[in-house]
């Protein structure tokens, strides 16, 4: 029997953004940044792309990411006001939760919503939103 390429979040997936932190705080990683996000977060700062990269970014290998703090949180999470950068913030972070390993299957899914309040929430994404997030996903 043919196995259908129709994946099992065919009828959308719920997600809103609570702002909770969740997905920004915990365990270390990297929140990675090209030269469009770094001038767009820079000039949400007012700061010129030279101090901004001095202050906020890191070289991994080849790739950019913002550092964190020694907590493994985002530099830029504020536990009293959130995230200091939400409308400038990095495609990684505006793509969550439809990140290729949290949609791998059902699974997965209720994984990211044991941490994330968002998931299942809110309104529906389409099969072609999700996937335009999920291709959009630094990994």
């Amino acid at each position: 029997m043919a196995q259908s390429n129709t994946p099992w979040y065919r009828d959308g997936l719920a997600f809103e953004c609570t702002r909770c932190g969740a997905c920004c705080t915990g365990a270390p990683g990297y929140v990675w940044v090209d030269s469009g996000e770094i001038d767009r977060l820079a000039a949400q700062l007012g700061l010129d792309v030279a101090a901004f990269v001095r202050r906020y970014v890191r070289q991994v290998g080849d790739r950019l990411s913002l550092i964190e703090r020694p907590n493994g949180d985002c530099v830029f999470w504020d536990r009293e006001s959130g995230c200091m950068v939400y409308e400038a913030r990095p495609e990684q972070c505006r793509t969550w939760p439809f990140w290729p390993m949290n949609i791998a299957n059902r699974a997965a899914w209720r994984r990211v919503g044991r941490r994330c309040p968002g998931v299942d929430q809110g309104p529906l994404y389409t099969i072609d939103q999700i996937r335009d997030a999920a291709s959009r996903t630094p990994e």
